[in-house]
Formats: C-alpha cells, structure tokens, sequence
C-alpha cells in the first residue's frame, strides 16, 4: 500500500495498458480518476475491485479546455493529483505522401500535446507538495522508427525529449518524470494492425506471429500488467533518482 493517500490521474485508461496501469495504482492505494472512451462502467469496476475511490471522466485530451476540466476535476474530487500517467494514443498508418493532414494533427494532439498540457497543470500542486510522479506512457517508437507511422513516431519522440526536459526543471524536487516505452503490447491499436494482416493471410495465429516476428525477438506480447508494475516502481521511493529515463519493455526490440 505504498501509494495509501495518493491520487492519480491515469488517461486513456478504459481499456489496454492504461486499465492495466490504474488497476496497480489502485492495489497500491491509490485513489484513482479514470479517463477514456471505453467502456466506462467495466473499468471502474475493474480498477474498483482492487480497492480505494475510483472515478471516471470522459474528457477529450485532444482538447486543452477539456484537459484542464479533468484535472480540476480530479484535484476536486479525490482532493490532490500526485501521480500522472498520460497513456491516451491513437495510430494512423499511412505513407508519409498519403497521411491525412487531419490524422497528423489529431495524432499529435492526443498523443504529445496533452502530454504537455496534463503536466503543467498538475505541476504546481506537485510542486507545492513536494512530491509528484508523471510517468509518461510513449513507446518503442519514440526510440526508434518504422514505415507508415510518422505522426506517431514523431508524437513519440517527442514525448520523451519533453519527459527530460520536465525531469530536468524538477531535479532538485520530489517530483520524478519518466517515460514507458512499450514493445508490442496487445491493444486494440495493435489488434487493428493484426487484423489488417489477417485480410490478406486469412490465418491470426500466423498474422500474429508474424506482426511479432518482425520486431519482438521474445514473440510474446508485453502485458499493460508488466507496464502497471514497472510504474509502480517508478513511483516508490527506490526510483527518487530515477529521473529522464526512457525505459523500454519490448522483448528484446531495441537490442537488435
């Protein structure tokens, strides 16, 4: 229960890794605000069962208006915010030459610029408390790329050039910021991915297998609960120098 008293604000968290997350802060003691379009009332049992308060708000995090509601909302209601985890994400994939420009600015929004506008909103309690842990979830593909995804490889990177430069304005706090870079995780967004290589295979163990194949040397999926206890992690006290860290679970990805 080392999070008893704690509250926090995990987005994009009614389904996938985001439910996985907020599932560990809660059995922590976490109270927990809850964000997402997903089935709302499964989640909050889900993150309920665990035990403490568990709240859901719809709000949009393309929106800043909407982003700011939610933030108040959970200061408000549950009384602090002490842990961010900014998860929220959407995927477009396409040739950079065929990309949407409307897919473009929508990924960036949801995917980076709410990763911005969460964090200076949460910052003066955290500063104020002297205590704070903003864990940013970003991706494989923040650290390395591939084809048909430049928003949100771009978005990516740039959630974690922007999670160093916050672990660098709070270094001398209470206050740690660090990003999970995720391998294949099976999301709805992978799923999709899955799927579209099914059309053409008309066999998912085989589009599957091959999805992990290409990228994941352990071919198995990381689960949203190793990325929930990885978070938890960063929030104890034994990661109070961890700071800037890009930190990727990824079966072996990024060692090839």
């Amino acid at each position: 229960m080392m999070l008893k008293g704690k509250v926090a604000l995990v987005t994009g968290s009614t389904s996938g890794i985001g439910l996985g997350i907020a599932c560990k802060l809660a059995a922590a003691g976490a109270n927990v605000m809850l964000n997402g379009f997903g089935d709302a009332e499964a989640a909050l049992a889900s993150v309920a069962a665990h035990g403490g308060r568990v709240l859901h708000h719809p709000a949009d995090v393309s929106d800043p208006e909407q982003i700011a509601e939610l933030v108040s909302q959970t200061e408000r209601q549950l009384g602090t915010l002490d842990v961010l985890v900014n998860n929220a994400g959407i995927q477009h994939v396409a040739p950079i030459e065929q990309f949407p420009v409307e897919r473009w600015d929508a990924i960036i929004a949801l995917n980076l610029s709410s990763v911005f506008h969460t964090t200076r909103l949460a910052l003066p309690g955290m500063r104020q408390r002297n205590w704070g842990r903003i864990i940013n979830v970003s991706s494989v593909h923040g650290l390395v790329a591939s084809v048909q995804k430049a928003a949100y490889v771009a978005a990516k990177h740039g959630v974690i050039g922007l999670t160093k430069t916050v672990a660098l304005e709070t270094a001398t706090t209470g206050i740690t910021c660090n990003a999970l870079c995720p391998g294949w995780v099976l999301t709805p967004l992978v799923q999709q991915q899955i799927d579209l290589r099914n059309q053409a295979l008309g066999d998912t163990e085989r589009a599957t297998r091959e999805l992990l194949m290409e990228k994941q040397p352990s071919l198995d999926f990381v689960t949203p609960e190793e990325l929930g206890e990885l978070t938890l992690f960063l929030c104890s006290d034994a990661a109070r120098q961890v700071r800037g860290v890009a930190w990727n679970m990824d079966g072996g990805w990024l060692a090839q």
